[in-house]
């Protein structure tokens, strides 16, 4: 399946789980659009864990005009303050429209498990059309230090309880998509 058709699938399967979905041409871009969702949505901070350190430096700045404070580590310790987390995916399947991290660290198991919203910006270069297609990459994170992978299809939503659909009771309540053309 060529690109154009893989990003469509993808943008098809993550909306139909209620993901916001939308295409941003680079970082400063990502970060504008983390810093709007968390102030419209009246949040505090941004959980931005594994970031490189010029895009951390201009989040930290655009945050700042916005009175919103970044946290990069430690987050076990401000669990309850995580209103946004940003973060970079590994890959994503457009088969199912999920997210794969490679979460060995606990901050950014933390970021993407226990903020109230999960920014994750995607590069297109990474987008594959299903998980077999990782078979390689997988099969190489098997041959090193015992890893964590999280795979993310749309928010947190569970109907165990009396069959009831509940929002946001095991993760985040609302999933964005930022797809970076690389």
């Amino acid at each position: 399946m060529d690109s154009p058709n893989l990003l469509q699938l993808l943008r098809e399967k993550a909306e139909a789980v209620q993901v916001v979905v939308q295409e941003i041409t680079d970082l400063a871009e990502a970060c504008r659009y983390a810093v709007e969702v968390t102030s419209r949505q009246g949040g505090a901070t941004i959980a931005a864990p594994g970031w490189d350190p010029a895009t951390l430096s201009l989040l930290k700045d655009i945050c700042q005009a916005a009175q919103i404070e970044v946290l990069t580590e430690n987050l076990r310790e401000q669990a309850s303050r995580l209103h946004t987390g940003l973060t970079l995916a590994d890959w994503g399947l457009a088969e199912t429209g999920t997210l794969v991290h490679e979460s060995s660290s606990e901050d950014l198991r933390l970021a993407t498990m226990l903020s109230e919203t999960h920014i994750a910006v995607l590069p297109l270069s990474r987008l594959q059309p299903d998980a077999t297609a990782l078979e390689a990459e997988l099969n190489g994170l098997m041959h090193s230090p015992p890893r964590y992978l999280a795979f993310i299809t749309g928010a947190s939503r569970t109907a165990d309880i009396e069959r009831v659909l509940t929002l946001g009771v095991h993760g985040p309540l609302e999933l964005h998509l930022l797809l970076l053309k690389d």
